[in-house]
C-alpha cells in the first residue's frame, strides 16, 4: 500500500507537527521504508528462510535506535538531522497504519526471539493478490491518494509551490482560523 502510506502520513505528520520546514521526501522514504526493506527480503529473495513478509524493520526498536543513533551521529540544527528525524517519523507512522502491533512477534522483535512469525503466504505473487482482492487496502489506496492530490491542487497550484516542494520537499501549512 502506497498511496495510503504516503497520504495518510502526510495528513497526520502536517497535523501533528504544523512544521512547514519538514521535508516530506524524507517522511515519506521513512513512510515505505519497512515495505521496501521487509518485502523483498521475506516475499522474494529469502521466502524459503524466513517465510514472512514483516520483519525486522516493522519492529519498534528498529526507528527507536535508529532515532538514537541520529542523536548521537548528527549535529544539532543540520539539515541531516532534520531529514534524518523526518525518516524517523515517517517509520513510526507505517507501524501505526499497518497496526503492526497486531503480529507482536514482529513488532516486539527480538524480544520473543529472533524467528520471525511465518506467515501464509509468504511469496511476494500470493501477497500482491491477497491484498489486491481486499476492498480494505483499495479504499486506503484511493483515500490515500485523494488526500495527495487534494493538497497538491490546494497548496501548490503554482509553478513555484511545485518548484520549492521539488527542491525543499516542503508545503505551505496554510491559514489556521
Amino acid at each position: 500500500m502506497i498511496f495510503w502510506h504516503l497520504g495518510a502520513t502526510t495528513l497526520a505528520v502536517r497535523y501533528v507537527y504544523r512544521d512547514p520546514a519538514m521535508d516530506l521526501r524524507w517522511v515519506w522514504t521513512g513512510a515505505l521504508l519497512p515495505d521496501l526493506i521487509d518485502k523483498p527480503l521475506g516475499s522474494i529473495l529469502f521466502v524459503e528462510q524466513l517465510g514472512a513478509h514483516r520483519l525486522f524493520s516493522h519492529a519498534i526498536v528498529v526507528p527507536v535506535v535508529l532515532f538514537f543513533a541520529v542523536l548521537v551521529a548528527t549535529r544539532r540544527n543540520s539539515g541531516l538531522r532534520r531529514g534524518l528525524i523526518g525518516l524517523v517519523i515517517g517509520m513510526l507512522f507505517h507501524l501505526v497504519l499497518d497496526a503492526a502491533w497486531a503480529e507482536p512477534e514482529a513488532f516486539l522483535w527480538p524480544f520473543f526471539g529472533l524467528e520471525f512469525p511465518a506467515t501464509d503466504p509468504a511469496a511476494f505473487g500470493p501477497l500482491l493478490r491477497r491484498m489486491a482482492s481486499q476492498p480494505l487496502v483499495w479504499i486506503g489506496e484511493a483515500a490515500g491518494l485523494a488526500y495527495l492530490v487534494y493538497l497538491g491542487a490546494a497548496r501548490l497550484r503554482d509553478r513555484g509551490g511545485w518548484r520549492r516542494f521539488v527542491s525543499e520537499g516542503t508545503i505551505p501549512l496554510g491559514e489556521t482560523r
